[in-house]
């Protein structure tokens, strides 16, 4: 590590560190934050049908669970919430969040299980919500109005299906603006974005899910360079991870090529996504459930 990459280092730790009960230790400056609402992959961890020591350690009570992967945006001085993912989490997430209110809009990456089911909970066998903001894009709109039980949310106006365009900025309230860019991922039935946070000079980046950095054509280590803070896909940490399943079936980036690709970067680099099988979970570059950033 670079002097100056420790210097960040220790600083974002210093600043980000998680406290008891997910609460941030002071109020922040510009009264905007970062929230970390899961870090763990589609399915959770303990994951259904995992005997591993921690997925036991966890159902025996000698750990807590870990969400689903997801990122908040909040400014409670102003009332103000967004949240990017909507996973089977999202109850105990949008408490944690702005407890437990509706949030002023949601962004969907794309239709796998971990990113886009939370939206039930705005129907009506739960809050029957009005016109909650979702923005995803085309393919991913359309998929939600052609698909039962979703579209059963859009016919209700439970939400308010906002279609976005990559590469173009969605303006929010004040300087707060948010960009949606294709990344490769198995689009079966949607194709995914990450996407760009930006609150004046301020930025982050939110990648969960991608299959590799070199399928892309952008620099991931390009772009990390112009931000302050980068959420990234950590799923994997080794190859052999999953038994008897090939890693070209789900070719995420390993989570060691990453650090080594994004080396010396100026950018907080976070680790997130994690899958139960992942043996980097705790490890210091990977985000903590309840974390927060000032921005």
């Amino acid at each position: 590590m670079t002097g100056r990459a420790a210097i960040a280092w220790l600083a974002f730790c210093c600043l980000c560190a998680p406290v008891a009960g997910g609460v941030a230790a002071r109020p922040q400056a510009s009264g905007w934050e970062l929230v970390v609402l899961g870090v763990a992959q589609d399915a959770g961890i303990p994951q259904l049908g995992c005997n591993q020591d921690l997925c036991r350690s966890i159902r025996e009570g000698r750990r807590k669970p870990e969400r689903v992967s997801s990122l908040g945006l909040v400014n409670r001085s102003l009332g103000l919430s967004y949240l990017f993912d909507a996973t089977p989490d999202m109850v105990s997430q949008l408490a944690t969040l702005n407890g437990g209110q509706v949030p002023a809009g949601v962004f969907l990456t794309h239709a796998h299980i971990g990113h886009y089911t939370g939206l039930m909970y705005f129907g009506r066998e739960s809050m029957s919500a009005k016109g909650v903001p979702v923005y995803g894009t085309g393919r991913m709109t359309a998929f939600l109005k052609g698909n039962g039980p979703w579209s059963q949310l859009v016919s209700l106006s439970n939400i308010d299906l906002r279609t976005e365009t990559p590469d173009t900025a969605v303006t929010l309230t004040g300087d707060i603006r948010v960009t949606p860019f294709a990344v490769p991922h198995r689009d079966e039935f949607t194709d995914t974005v990450g996407y760009l946070i930006e609150r004046g000079p301020k930025r982050a980046l939110f990648i969960p899910d991608i299959d590799q950095w070199s399928k892309w054509p952008r620099s991931i280590r390009g772009l990390v360079e112009t931000v302050d803070l980068a959420f990234l896909d950590g799923t994997f940490a080794s190859a052999g991870e999953l038994p008897g399943r090939s890693i070209a079936d789900i070719p995420h980036p390993m989570i060691p090529a990453t650090r080594d690709l994004l080396r010396g970067t100026r950018a907080g680099v976070w680790f997130i996504h994690l899958n139960h099988t992942n043996r980097e979970l705790g490890a210091k570059d990977v985000v903590r459930d309840g974390q927060r950033f000032s921005f």
